[in-house]
């Protein structure tokens, strides 16, 4: 894009307007379209470092004049090619809009720049006795994780970021900044802006500020750890611990192969069995009456349900490590790229897609450890090729094509969490059918010229 003469002009005004803060370094170009599974890198024209709104909005308006593409950036965490800039343009990086703006214990939430991290806030809010329960697993940016809609392990409990983003401000295509809605925790006064950019992953605008529900920290919690003899039994009773309206705050699948991986990268000492993670919150007494519902429930199903968890330490060990499986996986296959899946069923679909996925696995040769956030019906296959091996590469992107139509059989998704990128883009037309065409319909009319992270998410059409 920087070769024609529009590119050049716009590079030019923009290296004018942020002087050290757009890079054109080829190592900088390509850390902001790398992510960590194995999606073609096709790095920028430029990296600019954006510190404010007005930055963003003027860096925007730039590239609108001279039709650059724009791709925003928080910490490059997404894992379907969010970030990649097949088109070239340039990339906006909102690392260091990382300030937390306001927080209102009374109302129970708080307003912050796109670059705060979940951690970084988690960690300002502590002495405030709330906290922000979305952990998608990395320490991603606030701005990322409303851009691809993320959840994580308490989502089963808290709801995903769509449950949790009040409103928004945004850089549109012109840009001109808009806020989506007030603080108030409800209204009927027109479109739902806020939730059409949670998720867009960028092709509407950039997000600039968020305002968020808090919650507070509960008084008792309680992790543990549950063996089953084989998968199904987990998966049952997950099932089962939901339609009793048991309110479980995470309840996380690892499968045999996964906590094998675990043991190894966390040195952990779990028997190497299909497992779930478990955590209750609330009073000490409340959470002490629902540990003995679940128990009993997961021992129907064949499942050891006695090794619990009330320190800090110990639950932020356990923890930890379920949040490090996807490393812990990679540092089993060394050398070896990784492809993650990330459907989701409805939860009384979820032992029958789950133990299906297994068979698949076994009657194709595949090795690849599953996990999910189970609670909600999504879970994930980690598959791993050497780089040169097409021919496994093609077999695993058969395997996850197949995974992702069984979900879509039983009335699924084909992503719970990560996102469509350019990864999944062929799968919108097979879940979506003629929705898809409204959503075309809506990209264009708030970037008609297509400069917002293109080639992601919506297909063009045929």
């Amino acid at each position: 894009m920087a070769k024609d003469t529009n590119g050049k002009q716009a590079l030019d005004e923009l290296s004018a307007l942020l002087k050290d803060r757009l890079s054109t370094a080829e190592a900088v170009r390509r850390q902001h379209a790398e992510d960590p599974t194995w999606n073609p890198v096709l790095p920028p024209d430029a990296v600019a470092f954006a510190e404010s709104e007005e930055d963003v909005a003027a860096i925007v308006r730039v590239c609108a004049r001279h039709g650059m593409p724009v791709i925003p950036f928080g910490a490059g965490t997404s894992l379907e090619g969010h970030i990649s800039a097949p088109r070239g343009g340039v990339c906006i990086d909102t690392s260091r809009m990382n300030r937390i703006i306001a927080v209102n214990p009374e109302d129970l939430d708080c307003v912050v720049q796109p670059g705060v991290t979940r951690r970084q806030l988690n960690s300002y809010l502590r002495d405030t006795g709330l906290f922000f329960p979305i952990d998608p697993g990395a320490d991603a940016t606030i701005g990322g994780m409303a851009a691809t809609r993320a959840s994580g392990t308490n989502a089963v409990h808290y709801g995903t970021m769509a449950d949790n983003v009040l409103s928004l401000r945004a850089v549109l295509p012109s840009g001109e900044v808009i806020r989506t809605a007030s603080r108030a925790r409800k209204s009927s006064a027109g479109y739902d802006l806020t939730h059409l950019f949670v998720g867009s992953e960028g092709t509407l605008g950039v997000t600039t500020e968020l305002t968020l529900k808090l919650h507070g920290i509960p008084e008792s919690i309680v992790a543990g750890v549950c063996c089953f003899k084989d998968v199904k039994g987990a998966c049952d009773t997950v099932i089962e611990t939901i339609q009793s309206a048991l309110p479980i705050a995470r309840i996380e699948l690892l499968d045999a192969a996964t906590i094998a991986t675990v043991n190894a990268y966390s040195a952990l000492r779990l028997d190497e069995k299909p497992t779930l993670f478990i955590e209750f919150h609330g009073s000490p007494a409340y959470t002490r009456e629902q540990i003995s519902a679940f128990s009993t429930i997961a021992q129907a199903n064949g499942g050891d349900a006695s090794n619990w968890a009330e320190r800090e330490e110990e639950r932020h060990r356990l923890w930890r490590a379920r949040h490090d499986a996807f490393w812990a996986a990679k540092a089993a296959f060394p050398g070896m790229e990784a492809m993650t899946t990330d459907v989701c069923v409805p939860i009384s679909r979820l032992a029958e897609c789950v133990t299906r996925t297994q068979q698949d696995l076994a009657e194709h040769g595949l090795a690849g450890p599953i996990v999910g956030h189970v609670g909600d019906g999504n879970f994930h296959v980690i598959l791993f090729a050497h780089p040169d091996d097409e021919r496994k590469k093609a077999e695993i992107a058969a395997f996850s094509e197949r995974l992702v139509e069984r979900a879509l059989s039983m009335d699924g998704t084909c992503t719970g969490e990560h996102g469509i990128g350019m990864g999944k883009m062929k799968y919108m037309n097979m879940e979506h059918g003629p929705a898809l065409a409204a959503m075309r319909a809506i990209k264009a009319a708030i970037d008609p010229h297509g400069i917002m992270n293109p080639g992601k998410l919506i297909p063009q059409a045929d």
